[in-house]
């Protein structure tokens, strides 16, 4: 831990909210870099994801939460979990509404227990600033909120305000990460996520669900003595792809391979820019029967049950 503790804020802030209301865009924003994996399908985010903003005088824990769903699969209840574990530990949640939304979201508002919170209204981009009012008093009615904020992640827009409302409500306490570090998850999950996150973005209906990606070889490359070219000296990544039929692997592999080159093609290129790094990627599928709904596989692959 460092810091001095007088002058010196920290602490951790979850991100809740129901699915498709820009949370992962938001932590990406207030981030500066992609972290969160975004798609315009529901239940993107399985895990909770932790990003570190580090600033003279300041270090916030962000935790992007899973969409707030009535659970359906042991998967689901784990990630539900995950949002009531965030919530309850956090020092403060941000509550994130869509301001296109006609009413205010009382089920999700309901799994989250009281305490210091700001209503976040994501999207203000897409509407004028009074037609965000009667969705923002409708909250205010349903629970006491300590801030009401409009913002866009997509724009940046009121995110330093957002910021500032944040930091100004955070305990006094040290910094308990390296300046330099982003996440408390290793480069291996974000690998994962990045190769989900393209399955996502190319298929439709079941498929993506019933999707979980595993790194099984994670080989960095070797530092650069002078004794061989670069090219040569590529990260080497293999990864699983796990569904739950014979027919979703044939969708994902398709004819002659096709699909599965083409999510390898798109989730390399992604996973360079993350590392900085050439990258060898090698995908293959495996059917495990209703992992979804299998403690033990469950727990393997790192959810809570």
């Amino acid at each position: 831990m460092e810091g001095d503790h007088d002058n010196h804020r920290s602490g951790y802030v979850a991100i809740v909210g129901k699915p498709n209301v820009g949370k992962s865009t938001l932590l990406n924003c207030l981030i500066g870099r992609k972290l969160s994996i975004v798609t315009r399908k529901p239940q993107t985010t399985r895990h909770r994801i932790v990003g570190v903003l580090t600033e003279p005088g300041y270090q916030i824990m962000f935790v992007d939460t899973p969409g707030i769903i009535e659970p359906r699969y042991a998967l689901h209840r784990s990630m539900m979990k995950a949002v009531s574990g965030a919530a309850a530990e956090a020092d403060l949640v941000l509550f994130v509404a869509s301001v296109t939304d006609k009413s205010p979201d009382v089920a999700s508002l309901g799994r989250v227990a009281a305490g210091p919170s700001i209503l976040v209204l994501t999207r203000s981009d897409l509407v004028a600033p009074t037609e965000a009012l009667p969705l923002a008093e409708a909250y205010m009615g349903l629970r006491e909120f300590d801030a009401v904020i409009p913002v866009s992640g997509k724009t940046g827009f009121q995110v330093d305000r957002l910021l500032t409302e944040i930091v100004t409500r955070l305990p006094h306490g040290p910094r308990y990460y390296p300046e330099d570090m982003i996440s408390e998850h290793p480069e291996r999950f974000f690998v994962a996520e990045i190769i989900r996150e393209k399955i996502l973005e190319l298929y439709r209906e079941e498929v993506p669900y019933a999707v979980q990606v595993n790194i099984v070889e994670f080989q960095e490359a070797e530092p650069d003595t002078g004794t061989r070219q670069r090219q040569t000296r590529k990260t080497r990544i293999r990864a699983e792809i796990l569904v739950e039929r014979e027919s979703q692997k044939a969708i994902l592999i398709g004819k002659h391979g096709s699909a599965l080159k083409q999510i390898g093609v798109r989730a390399r290129r992604d996973i360079e820019r993350f590392l900085d790094d050439e990258v060898f990627l090698e995908l293959f599928v495996k059917v495990s029967d209703d992992w979804r709904n299998t403690d033990r596989l469950l727990r393997d692959f790192g959810y809570e049950t």
